[in-house]
């Protein structure tokens, strides 16, 4: 954003801060070189395939695809490789392979976690893949896939403070974020497979989970408000969560707990037939196994660390490789609105003008925190995405693409936030039933917020096509409630019925008197326009 963006006569408040706005990341040559990495990920339950592709420093998922092999299945008992694993894991990972090299892919790393180090016929069954693949993997130790994970939690959470908890198959890691570092770093044996193998029944692993915990805790240290889980267990549990309190937004990314909603989900999972709650929640029969060890962690790992809330993140170990490759300019990038400038730039009508309709709409926000700010570029960025859409649906459309996109640095909130605005740029009144469930997640004063800014969309999107800054110029006075837009001369026949009908009911939503006028030069106040004072335009 322009720093030097001025809006004149508008009750002398200050102009907002800027931002990493104006120039789009994916342009730069930097960016374009990791526009495909490849990550091939060797768990002790999982072995997984990702290619990342577009915006770099807003992960999108070109191709994905696990199997959960089980490579660290007994591996306590025999210390050896689940042989039936073994068998799996080689047959996937020649197909992931074959698959890159269909790819012409020139960005492939292989990594192989707490399974594959702790085995003894670990670096024989490394040798035999890479044998048969041509590919390198790469075994790290505890600390590094630590790290790793917390760099994927730092990739969608720039900002994230507090402890990430990685849980695998054989082993979990911890690592402490902030200041868009990763600091301390521990690893531990408190994987589902290995605690299959505690003795001494339901009180035995009681007490082997909190002395290990106990002793993370003196390496960590226990003053982390936000605790955030990484890991298919953590997912499966977080998606039970939302089954139990019938939440309505079904994504797992962002998705936030309280200790206490934690614990009463544990209790009810304890109380449940798995083969039902599967049923319900698509969660396979493979994880499911491994759900009630890891509640027995999460648990104690809850009453050890006392966090306030609880964020499920679905970047980890993958995406920390890919944050891993990006220079520090690259990583400084938001990567929500990084998102957003991508995928305006692949499907809108007009790439590049969502920057000029957040501009002439800045004076309706220029008392907002940058919070919000960012929330309301990301929306003019998304305003035009879905236009290829059935009239008759566009504006559902528009609302599942912001609830149920990929996008990083989003919370639920903020999903809900854009959904509604985006639906009211096309739809001026209702919502389905599952949209209205949905909205029940934002504070009405953030709804009504929300229904605000779609008129405003609304308008701004339809007011010029080479961009309403062209034609004319916003300016607001909430002291005196009125909207007021000044039009340029040459340009003053695009304010017809229906912009006039659009820019009242943008004035009845914010509460002012709508006036206009045309700008006789640029220090002239003008003469008045008259308006039409109805709404009911059509959609744009």
């Amino acid at each position: 954003m322009d720093g030097n963006t001025r809006v004149p006569d508008s009750d002398d408040a200050p102009p907002p801060k800027a931002g990493l706005f104006d120039n789009p990341v994916f342009t730069d040559p930097s960016a374009r070189a990791l526009s495909q990495v490849g990550v091939i990920d060797v768990g002790s339950n999982s072995v997984r395939l990702v290619v990342f592709d577009g915006a770099a420093r807003s992960p999108a998922y070109f191709f994905n695809e696990k199997v959960l092999c089980g490579l660290g299945k007994g591996l306590v008992a025999t210390g050896r490789l689940n042989p039936e694993g073994r068998v799996r894991a080689l047959a996937t990972i020649k197909r992931f392979a074959l698959l890159a090299r269909g790819m012409a892919m020139t960005n492939l790393t292989m990594v192989a976690t707490a399974a594959m180090r702790e085995a003894e016929d670990g670096p024989e069954f490394q040798a035999l893949i890479e044998k048969e693949t041509g590919l390198r993997m790469r075994v790290i130790d505890g600390a590094e896939e630590a790290r790793l994970s917390a760099q994927g939690v730092l990739t969608g959470w720039p900002e994230a403070q507090g402890l990430v908890c990685d849980i695998g198959g054989s082993s979990m890691e911890l690592a402490v974020v902030g200041g868009r570092h990763v600091d301390q770093t521990v690893t531990s044996p408190l994987g589902p497979f290995r605690l299959q193998q505690v003795a001494g029944g339901k009180k035995g692993l009681r007490q082997h989970i909190s002395t290990i915990l106990k002793s993370l805790r003196d390496q960590v240290g226990s003053h982390h408000d936000a605790l955030y889980l990484v890991g298919g267990s953590w997912r499966a549990i977080a998606r039970l969560d939302m089954e139990r309190r019938g939440y309505p937004l079904k994504v797992l990314h962002e998705y936030t707990m309280t200790p206490k909603s934690v614990r009463k989900t544990i209790d009810w999972i304890a109380e449940q037939d798995l083969a039902s709650l599967r049923a319900g929640t698509g969660i396979s029969a493979e994880r499911m196994s491994l759900v009630p060890l890891a509640a027995q962690v999460l648990r104690q790992l809850i009453h050890t660390f006392s966090p306030r809330f609880i964020c499920v993140s679905s970047y980890g170990i993958r995406e920390g490789i890919l944050y891993e490759q990006m220079p520090d300019a690259l990583r400084a990038r938001d990567p929500l609105i990084e998102a957003c400038h991508f995928m305006e730039h692949a499907s809108a009508r007009l790439p590049g003008f969502g920057k000029k309709l957040y501009h002439f709409l800045l004076p309706l926000y220029r008392t907002r925190p940058e919070a919000r700010l960012r929330l309301i570029r990301a929306a003019c960025l998304l305003h035009d995405v879905n236009w290829r859409a059935h009239p008759d649906y566009r504006a559902d459309a528009c609302f599942d693409t912001s609830t149920r996109a990929n996008l990083g640095g989003l919370d639920h909130e903020g999903r809900v936030y854009l959904g509604i605005a985006l639906m009211y740029r096309y739809k001026t009144s209702g919502m389905r039933p599952r949209i209205k469930e949905i909205a029940g997640l934002l504070p009405a004063k953030d709804l009504a917020e929300a229904k605000m800014l779609g008129r405003a969309l609304r308008f701004g999107s339809m007011f010029s096509m080479e961009g309403p800054e062209n034609a004319g110029e916003l300016r607001y006075f909430p002291k005196k409630h009125m909207l007021e837009l000044v039009l340029e001369r040459d340009m003053q026949d695009l304010f017809t019925e229906v912009a006039a009908q659009r820019f009242h009911a943008l004035a009845q939503q914010v509460d002012a008197e709508a006036k206009v006028r045309v700008r006789r030069s640029y220090s002239s106040k003008g003469e008045t326009v008259p308006s039409a004072p109805s709404d009911g335009a059509g959609a744009g």
